[in-house]
């Protein structure tokens, strides 16, 4: 048995922070210096003018300023020691740990909001809307500004968890290409069969097997030549494509010919490239606005009909969004914690890319290592004489792999 221990993307480099790092780090420092000179002002504003729903909501400030220190401290401790070797796979989880750590935070505190608010619907209590609604007003501002500073736009960063997982691609994204004679399609399929060519065309295009060809150029100048066969809806290369997916396409029907570019993609889930430590910040600041809309509508109609019970409804669902916001980000930290396989469609595809020319996955495990990297152990059984390296180039085409042991088991000489 022999095995190899390599970096594919990183060349045995242990940081595996997003690539965003810095960038993220700097963005949390700016949001907490804006809540804190809020909470700062809101506390002095109501101890000089004698009001307490003022100092109140400055101390509710005071608990986003909190969980935004536990992002940016997560950043600047994980950028310093990026490189200890104390660390084995790098510090790149610690988002995640500060992530899981900011969702119980958010449980806490829409369980405390919920509490508060059925205990108001069965004893009401005076409302001065005078103040109340001038104060919910500029707390949703201040996180409205928040959610801007923290790039809450990104698709990344949404508060909300999506319940599905995204399904991996099979498949080269498809390339529609115009001849003389109307429209065709391209595409490298490989849904659980070694990759071909497929190509369709349009309805009323003619496209015969005899007058279809492909050469494929690669950058170190291989050049490679399909044939075709028809497969009734269409028709499909003869020959299998090797590995990786990077080339030039020249296709040719009859006299004409049109070049196509391949490149290579890494079909990574989100999940796999998310940051979840901003993701958690985000969602403290979008799920406080989202309450102060609440508040405020539930102030507005509670003033305008007299509806008292408006304004403990807005609490209580409140208190359900941000615990669902708060359920979605423990589950997807709480599962890079403790290196659940971040993504099946991945996992597939390498056990494909390995056991296409005979070999055998005896064992894999893939992990996510930080944003972006993601560490894999591969056993391979063969009956060749395959080496490590032989494998680490069938992998390199797959970036999100930053850290990657091989294995080779071959059987015993007699």
């Amino acid at each position: 048995m022999s095995a190899d221990d390599v970096g594919l993307a990183s060349s045995h480099s242990h940081v595996f922070l997003g690539a965003a790092h810095e960038k993220s780090e700097r963005k949390a420092w700016a949001v907490i210096v804006l809540c804190s000179a809020m909470m700062i002002a809101e506390i002095v504003g109501g101890l000089m003018f004698g009001s307490i729903a003022l100092v109140a909501d400055g101390l509710h400030m005071s608990t986003h300023a909190g969980a935004l220190l536990l992002a940016a401290l997560a950043y600047s401790y994980s950028r310093r020691h990026a490189d200890d070797p104390r660390f084995t796979f790098g510090t790149g989880k610690l988002g995640d740990l500060a992530g899981f750590t900011s969702a119980i935070i958010l449980a806490m505190i829409a369980i405390l909001i919920g509490y508060d608010s059925v205990s108001r619907v069965f004893s009401p209590v005076t409302i001065h809307f005078a103040e109340a609604i001038p104060i919910a007003c500029v707390g949703l501002a201040v996180n409205m500004a928040s959610a801007w500073l923290l790039g809450g736009g990104g698709h990344d960063h949404h508060g909300h968890s999506h319940g599905h997982a995204h399904s991996a691609h099979h498949h080269d994204e498809l390339h529609q290409i115009d001849f003389g004679s109307g429209r065709v399609e391209l595409e490298v399929f490989e849904d659980g069969v070694p990759p071909r060519f497929r190509l369709r065309a349009s309805a009323g295009v003619p496209l015969s097997a005899s007058l279809v060809s492909i050469e494929t150029v690669r950058p170190n100048g291989e050049r490679q030549i399909f044939r075709f066969a028809d497969q009734g809806e269409g028709l499909e290369s003869i020959e299998e494509i090797p590995e990786p997916h990077a080339f030039t396409a020249t296709v040719r029907i009859g006299s004409e010919a049109r070049d196509v570019l391949f490149e290579e993609h890494d079909h990574a889930q989100e999940g796999a490239h998310r940051d979840n430590n901003m993701r958690a910040a985000v969602i403290h600041v979008v799920a406080d606005a989202a309450v102060s809309v609440l508040v405020i509508t539930g102030l507005l109609l509670a003033r305008a009909f007299g509806w008292l019970w408006m304004d403990p409804l807005a609490g209580i669902i409140g208190a359900c969004v941000i615990a669902s916001w708060s359920y979605g980000l423990v589950r997807d930290t709480g599962a890079i914690l403790l290196d659940m396989n971040p993504d099946h469609g991945l996992a597939g595809d390498l056990r494909q890319a390995i056991e296409r020319d005979g070999d055998r996955i005896a064992d894999l495990h893939l992990w996510r290592l930080g944003p972006g990297h993601l560490g894999a152990i591969v056993s391979v059984e063969t009956t060749t004489s395959r080496n490590p390296s032989y494998y680490r180039a069938k992998l390199a085409r797959f970036r999100a792999l930053s850290h990657v042991t091989i294995e080779v088991e071959q059987p015993s000489p007699r």
